[in-house]
């Protein structure tokens, strides 16, 4: 491992930017620009020779960070209200969202990650690597499917898990939990039908509900009136 990595950054030190991980991991960010030039080099070059593309996922980074709750004091471990820990500023320059790649080499028995961001929140994109690692065909659909990520250039980007008339992108991390709509068979029209959401909406954000003075404010500026004991 420790010899890959002074191999990538002697080749490639220009390209590509370590970043942290597991001990025995190397993951490095990529600009999407240079995703092409750098991948045909990681499965070309001998030093290299990534000649299988593992798997492909996309990565939804909205609301990153925000990963704390919130009592009386910020802590790891209460249920109230979601706050900021250190910086909340994602990765990738801000980017939304973003597309890890997991290689392996079995000439040098060795694996890389690497990550690129897309270009735009709101349709996201990407370079397809469909003509360096075939394998990327399947995987790219089904990023496209889950979090609707465009990857350039691939020959047939469709959806691969979801039904055709799907709306929406479910590995978002703003979509709804009940969905948009809810098919079942009809007998009468002999085929399977859309329809509105039946389930209603739940609140899943964790609450603290404490009969105590220090969550009332009420209770911290005055003091409660006790009912006489009649003798």
């Amino acid at each position: 491992m420790t010899n890959l990595a002074a191999q990538i950054h002697a080749r490639l030190g220009a390209q590509l930017r370590r970043v942290a991980a597991l001990a025995d991991e190397l993951c490095y960010e990529v600009e999407p620009e240079q995703l092409l030039e750098v991948c045909r080099t990681l499965r070309d070059a001998d030093e290299f020779r990534f000649e299988m593309l593992m798997d492909v996922c996309g990565v939804d980074y909205l609301d990153y960070r925000v990963d704390e709750w919130r009592t009386t004091s910020a802590t790891r471990s209460g249920f109230s209200r979601g706050v900021e820990r250190d910086s909340a500023r994602r990765p990738h320059d801000g980017a939304r969202f973003a597309v890890a790649y997991h290689l392996l080499s079995i000439t040098h028995n060795v694996r890389l990650r690497l990550r690129a961001r897309c270009i735009d929140a709101e349709d996201p994109m990407i370079d397809s690597l469909v003509d360096i690692w075939p394998s990327a065909n399947w995987f790219e659909r089904e990023a496209f499917d889950l979090f609707g990520i465009l990857f350039s250039g691939h020959p047939d980007l469709r959806r691969i898990l979801t039904d055709y008339g799907f709306i929406g992108h479910p590995f978002r991390k703003d979509f709804p939990l009940i969905g948009n709509v809810e098919v079942r068979y009809d007998p009468e029209q002999r085929r399977v039908i859309y329809e509105p959401v039946s389930i209603e909406p739940r609140t899943l954000v964790p609450k603290v509900i404490r009969h105590d003075s220090r969550y009332d404010p009420a209770l911290t500026s005055a003091t409660v009136a006790q009912p006489a004991v009649k003798s």
